[in-house]
């Protein structure tokens, strides 16, 4: 039997991985390079659309947990990482194009996969079917699946500036990790009070770009616009994506009033992305604003901010903990689709969706990881019953809760937990 696999981002590639490297035949089908998504523009699978960083790596963090059990499955993702990483001081960031070329080289190369380039699929195929076309799923297929599960789909999702390196005045700007965690990756952009505040008016004044064609918008907050985060209070910012906390300018030798993260983008370190700067600002007004950044008054921008559509289910009532659509299980969704929120989170999702349906295919009985394990958390977060429900990333907050003082030590504890619970749950395959 051939499985059909529509979408070949993080989850769609890793669910074609996980079935393929278990025997099961997989026609992987792709739009690119015939049509591509308004955020989308490298003709590669699993290409990186915001951010390249994949979070964390410590273990005793959410990021980094997710990251290990992931591994145990044998993740495409994380060996593409490990292949194509940039310094990011404790987090686990990657450049984007070499990332997606070994992405594209392991899934064009295995025997059990065939790849169908350039083919738009509009309508689901007959047989087992994994749906994996991410937040922008085009819209035929996406009307297709709203009249399936009988509901819209659609909210929005931002993504942040990318400057060159060489443009940016480090004269004025420097390089440190917050708390001095790891190497010095991250290039820091300090204001003081008086700077601050005119960048905020600035910024909360500044004109946005019109989004002719969707509806109104519903922002989520994980993507939420800094211009939109900023509108909420003065100082909104200042304690979100510009807080100085863990950090000191070495010219005064005092925690800046606030403060702008760059982190490298690629490889090479010639590009740099303003970290939590994802925006819907006119690329002038970007322009303009920005540039009164302390170190970025004459920053190059290869890459102005976008915003664009987010497409996800109301899976509490559409899908099953191992990820199986309720009123027909021959149908599955991976990826941001079912409700998670972030990269490595879409790619889990992937994960178990392609190993669930091998199981099944090999006549073995599906199963959800435990929920002492951040895969099997966020697995039980999308299916169980909720109301008001929201995308969600990996977050301490998701698993059962341990009687241990302190933080470090409660997630140190956790952690602990949740491996040795994935080692059996896996060992039991």
């Amino acid at each position: 039997m051939k499985v059909s696999i529509i979408g070949a981002g993080l989850a769609g590639c890793e669910a074609a991985w996980q079935l393929a490297q278990k025997g099961v035949r997989v026609a992987l089908y792709e739009m690119k390079p015939q049509k591509y998504t308004p955020a989308h523009s490298y003709a590669g699978f699993a290409e990186l659309v915001c951010s390249n960083s994949l979070k964390a790596m410590r273990t005793a963090s959410a990021a980094g947990l997710l990251k290990e059990e992931m591994r145990r499955f044998g993740s495409l993702t994380l060996a593409a990482a490990d292949a194509s990483a940039v310094g990011a001081g404790g987090a686990l960031a990657v450049d984007r194009e070499r990332f997606s070329d070994f992405v594209t080289g392991q899934i064009r190369a295995h025997e059990n996969i065939t790849v169908h380039d350039g083919q738009e699929v509009t309508r689901l195929p007959e047989g087992e079917v994994i749906v994996a076309t991410g937040p922008l799923t085009s819209d035929m297929l996406s009307a297709a699946i709203s009249d399936l599960c009988g509901e819209p789909l659609s909210f929005y999702d931002a993504a942040a500036p990318i400057v060159e390196a060489d443009s940016i005045d480090l004269d004025r700007a420097f390089f440190a990790a917050r708390y001095d965690r790891g190497d010095a990756d991250y290039i820091n952009c300090p204001m003081n009070r008086e700077e601050y505040e005119a960048f905020y008016e600035a910024l909360i004044h500044a004109q946005t770009a019109k989004l002719h064609a969707f509806d109104k918008p519903n922002v989520y907050e994980g993507c939420m616009p800094v211009e939109v985060l900023a509108r909420r209070g003065t100082d909104s910012i200042r304690y979100g994506p510009m807080k100085p906390v863990g950090l000191r300018d070495p010219r005064t030798g005092h925690r800046p009033w606030a403060v702008v993260q760059l982190r490298r983008d690629n490889a090479a370190g010639t590009l740099y992305n303003l970290v939590g700067f994802q925006t819907n600002l006119l690329f002038s007004e970007q322009k303009r604003v920005f540039s009164m950044i302390p170190g970025l008054e004459h920053a190059r921008f290869m890459r102005y901010g976008v915003m664009h559509r987010n497409t996800f289910l109301n899976s509490p009532r559409l899908l099953s903990e191992t990820l199986c659509l309720r009123k027909d299980e021959r149908i599955r969704f991976a990826g941001q689709m079912t409700g998670v929120e972030g990269y490595m989170e879409s790619a889990m999702t992937g994960i178990l969706a392609g190993w669930n349906l091998a199981r099944r295919l090999h006549g073995q009985a599906e199963k959800a990881p435990p929920e002492d394990t951040m895969c099997g958390a966020l697995c039980r977060y999308v299916a169980s019953p909720n109301k008001d429900f929201q995308p969600m990333g990996a977050n301490m907050g998701l698993l059962p809760p341990a009687a241990v003082r302190g933080k470090q030590e409660r997630y140190a504890f956790l952690a602990c937990r949740a491996l040795e619970s994935m080692e059996r749950f896996l060992a039991d395959d």
